[in-house]
């Protein structure tokens, strides 16, 4: 009889691992707490112009990543960073304008928005296999497996994977019996890649920067933006900059936040920076899928990696996946990769 594996979270971690296993022959069952799927990467179309308000990037180095972008067929296109890029010292000096080196490292977007890698991850999924709207509260061990229980409805597997970030899940999944202490002591103390990121992104009708001779990077000490990247779609159809707000800024209203950014950019550009079709902009500190109720100061990626998500827990009927998790690349999407295949692999030796 075929394994019945339940997966919570339809992140990028929790689709990746769904794709695999259903591959490798098991039952899979992936619970969504949101409306939507993706987690972390959340592609928004505005203007007919798809914008990223979670995670952009991914580099030459992250092989895994890159070998599944080929595998589904994913087109990849180069960071535009061609053009001047622009500096703000302090409020009180004017914005200096410089050239970029030559050598950077280049970062790499997928055409049409990184929500296209999670829809070919998902669409060999059916209704029963991928379930929004499923928070999961409480896991159980039985003496024939493992019973997950959401507001409404109980679900009964072989095995589970949580791909949520371990301080989210120690904060908001009940154990019966508990889970190990040193486990969730360390889970409490897993920084969560972009819990403390404010992404925010401006369509625009044309790319006046470029005109200017500019890349669309931009740089600040002073805020409220830090950095800026041009944001435009492969085609060069479709135009916008993108970037981080400073965090002193998360508990501001959004509105107060726009009208610093606008004002920021009329002292980077003129009149022009200030005529956007669009702002949008996600505060991942609000997001109760990403942050805990103790959101004390975590160093960025402390504990990602740690050996103890290593192991399987509850009689080895429970393993703890999800990009935090990860020894390579912790908090990002090549760690989500890299971890869905160890977990993958370690799933198999036990049925073996």
């Amino acid at each position: 009889m075929k394994k019945k594996i339940v997966i919570i979270g339809a992140g990028l971690s929790g689709l990746y691992l769904g794709y695999r296993l259903k591959k490798e022959g098991f039952l899979v069952r992936i619970l969504e707490a949101n409306a939507r799927i993706g987690g972390r990467i959340f592609t928004k179309n505005v203007h007919h112009t798809h914008v990223e308000l979670g995670a952009t990037w991914l580099w030459k180095y992250n092989e895994e990543l890159l070998k599944l972008c080929r595998e589904l067929n994913i087109t990849l296109f180069e960071q535009d960073m061609h053009g001047d890029a622009l500096f703000e010292a302090t409020s009180a000096n004017a914005v200096q304008r410089f050239q970029l080196p030559q050598n950077q490292e280049i970062s790499y977007r997928i055409a049409g928005g990184t929500r296209v890698l999670l829809d070919q991850l998902a669409i060999g999924f059916s209704k029963e296999e991928l379930l929004l709207n499923q928070k999961v509260q409480q896991i159980n061990t039985t003496e024939s497996g493992v019973e997950v229980l959401t507001e409404n409805i109980a679900f009964t597997a072989d095995l589970v994977v949580s791909t949520l970030p371990p301080k989210v899940l120690v904060h908001s999944v009940a154990f019966s019996p508990a889970l190990d202490a040193n486990l969730i002591q360390v889970a409490k103390h897993t920084h969560t890649w972009m819990k403390d990121s404010i992404k925010f992104t401006l369509v625009y009708k044309r790319a006046f920067w470029k005109e200017k001779g500019l890349s669309g990077v931009g740089f600040s000490n002073v805020g409220p933006f830090t950095e800026m990247y041009d944001h435009s779609d492969l085609e060069h159809k479709h135009f916008a900059l993108m970037g981080f707000l400073h965090g002193a800024l998360a508990k501001e209203t959004k509105a107060y936040r726009e009208e610093k950014v606008r004002e920021q950019l009329f002292k980077f550009f003129g009149q022009d920076g200030s005529n956007y079709l669009s702002y949008e902009e996600k505060n991942w500190s609000e997001e109760p899928l990403v942050t805990t109720a103790d959101s004390g100061f975590l160093s960025p990626h402390e504990n990602n990696g740690h050996p103890i998500y290593q192991k399987a827990y509850l009689k080895d009927r429970f393993f703890i996946a999800g990009s935090e998790t990860s020894p390579s690349y912790g908090g990002y999407m090549e760690g989500a990769i890299y971890r869905g295949n160890q977990i993958v692999a370690q799933i198999k030796r036990g049925f073996e």
